[in-house]
């Protein structure tokens, strides 16, 4: 099970000012590999987290903005990842975009966004993901399948179809503001292209090549 990778490197004399940029291109990439078929929800991301005791834990969850502010999802806040990220709020995200050869890390602080980008953000889902948001305990023990339908119906029939639904208190956003962000190219005999932004004082960013 190996794979030798044939894309072309990455140089730093490619490389974009800052990391979001740079994010920006290889995002487009994504997206159009995506829409050529060859992978797919390119904005999947993998959140690690970890407990004040240092046991880790990851997840995938979707990206649902950038900007040189940061990388934004949407979550329960109290979930196992929200419950982490109260207590530790550093996080790392993981973009995995295997069909393409490419990975971007980011490393960094998570913090909740705005309630107004909340609003705006929930009240752009669909209907059900609204209702879902609401009726879900997340990570929590549910005794049965039955238990988690019978909550969605509960909010289907208190907030129906063509009613503003209100954001639950318990569920929002956050911004993972970066410390540092790799972009990692797959290459020939494991001699990967990793090239690393890091955040100096000052708010600039410094450019290393990482060893693979």
């Amino acid at each position: 099970m190996r794979k030798q990778y044939q894309a072309a490197g990455l140089d730093e004399t490619e490389l974009a000012a800052d990391p979001y940029e740079q994010f920006a291109h290889w995002f487009a990439d994504a997206v159009r590999a995506a829409g050529n078929g060859a992978l797919t929800e390119p904005n999947a991301m993998i959140v690690s987290t970890a407990a004040p005791d240092g046991v880790p834990s990851s997840r995938t969850v979707l990206l649902k903005g950038y900007d040189p502010r940061g990388f934004v999802f949407f979550s329960n806040y109290g979930s196992h990842k929200g419950r982490e990220l109260a207590a530790n709020p550093y996080v790392s995200l993981l973009f995995p975009w295997h069909p393409i050869a490419r990975q971007v890390i980011v490393a960094g602080r998570a913090e909740r966004v705005t309630a107004a980008e909340t609003e705006a953000y929930f009240h752009s889902r669909p209907y059900g993901s609204r209702l879902g948001a609401r009726a879900s305990e997340q990570s929590s023990v549910v005794a049965s399948r039955a238990v988690l339908e019978e909550a969605y119906e509960e909010q289907a029939a208190r907030w129906p179809t063509g009613t503003r639904v209100p954001v639950p208190e318990h569920w929002g956003g956050y911004r993972v503001v970066a410390a540092s962000v790799e972009f990692w190219q797959g290459r020939e005999n494991r001699l990967h292209d990793r090239l690393r932004y890091a955040r100096e004082d000052g708010g600039r960013w410094r450019v290393e090549r990482l060893a693979p």
